[in-house]
């Protein structure tokens, strides 16, 4: 064999020593490939199935604490002040204004003159029924006189008669009698004129006070309905043309007037405290309740409702509208929960998260209810935990991850 045949034989079994060997290169490669994919993947599903299910599975919800409080349950009504006390003044007797010293706005004081009547025959009246007084008077000296002369004249034929039996007649003293009861008529017929003249006079004075209008409360006046000068009727005249000179009211106290429904008159009691919010007031005021009228209007189907507002600063104006929030209901230190809490169909239930982190469903009897909470009368426990919002995700019997709910709303840490 010669030396050209030895190389290229030799160099045959190279090549395929070069290629057994590249394709082993190859598949090594390719089989730790294949390892370093396959063992995170293995390592990661291992360490799922190996962890807890509980920490992933478990949702979390919101639930709130069964405590105890004090629940009131409050009715707002839309409502209306107005005067304390109110009136129109009149003058009682017919005249020409002769002056009036007050406009609208003005405030007043009680028994403060407020206007003046001239009534010329009144005077013209009182000045005659002063001299009719003093005739009776002149008539009952006179009668007087005339009594003590014809009673004396009697008593002195009697006292002779007793003395001297047969000397003065039977006749004689008859007529004395008769005499002295007549003259005795006469004296007490003058006095009762004197009684009578001076009953017309005093009357005719009193009319003449009427002319001047005075204040009867303190307050303001708000209406002005006549200028001096103007022909005035009386007051107790049924003539349409009477008309009031001023309208006065009593403005440092007010009447708020609260329109109740009958479904809720049967809470209200006098005493209770009444919530007032005015608009042009920036604090809230507080009051109770004064008075009723004890009968439901058939027209609105409601029972007025009165709360005296003091108001010596006149900031609050008769005739604006106030929110009133009467109290008809209260509850000391009931078991309460939030609305959110309870679902109500044929029967109230709630959702209770128990020691192991579980949903139970409950049945439970509600009482009173507030705008926040609802009274639980039995089904619950004090201190038990109560889920708070949507259920459409969560089963009975379903394991949770409480989350409490602190009264602001918002999740507690």
């Amino acid at each position: 064999m010669n030396s050209d045949s030895q190389d290229s034989m030799r160099t045959g079994e190279e090549y395929r020593l070069l290629s057994t060997f590249g394709s082993r290169k190859w598949m090594v490669a390719g089989i730790v490939l294949i390892l370093g994919v396959s063992i995170p993947v293995w390592r990661a599903t291992t360490s799922r199935a190996n962890a807890p299910s509980p920490a992933l599975h478990a949702p979390a919800v919101a639930v709130a604490r069964v405590e105890r409080e004090d629940l009131a349950a409050e009715l707002t009504c839309d409502s209306e002040l107005r005067p304390y006390q109110e009136v129109d003044l009149h003058a009682k007797v017919a005249g020409y204004l002769q002056n009036i010293r007050v406009d609208i706005g003005d405030q007043v004081k009680a028994g403060d003159l407020i206007a003046t009547i001239e009534v010329p025959e009144l005077a013209d009246d009182i000045k005659r029924a002063q001299a009719a007084e003093r005739r009776s008077e002149q008539e009952v000296a006179r009668a007087q006189a005339g009594y003590d002369q014809a009673h004396l004249v009697y008593t002195r034929l009697t006292s002779i008669g007793k003395s001297q039996p047969n000397l003065i007649a039977q006749q004689e003293l008859d007529a004395g009698l008769e005499k002295d009861r007549a003259s005795a008529s006469a004296l007490a017929a003058a006095q009762a004129e004197v009684e009578v003249a001076r009953a017309e006079l005093d009357k005719l004075q009193t009319m003449q006070k009427y002319s001047k209008i005075s204040a009867p409360f303190a307050g303001v006046i708000t209406e002005r309905y006549v200028d001096p000068g103007a022909l005035i009727q009386a007051g107790i005249s049924s003539s349409t043309q009477t008309l009031p000179l001023v309208r006065l009211s009593q403005n440092d106290r007010l009447r708020l007037d609260i329109p109740v429904s009958v479904s809720y008159v049967a809470h209200i009691a006098l005493g209770d405290p009444v919530e007032i919010q005015v608009a042009s007031v920036e604090k809230p005021l507080t009051g109770v309740i004064a008075r009723t009228t004890r009968k439901v209007d058939t027209a609105t189907r409601t029972m007025k409702v009165e709360v005296d507002v003091p108001n010596p600063d006149l900031k609050l104006i008769p005739g604006m509208y106030a929110s009133a929030a009467l109290r008809i209901e209260h509850r000391n230190r009931a078991l309460a929960v939030p609305v959110e809490a309870v679902s109500r169909g044929k029967n109230s239930t709630v959702f209770v998260v128990n020691k192991e982190n579980k949903i139970e469903e409950r049945t439970v009897n509600l009482g009173m209810e507030t705008p926040q909470k609802l009274e639980v009368l039995n089904g619950l426990t004090e201190n038990e935990m109560v889920m708070v919002g949507s259920r459409t995700q969560i089963k009975p019997g379903e394991l949770v991850e409480p989350k409490l709910v602190v009264e602001s709303g918002s999740l507690a840490h």
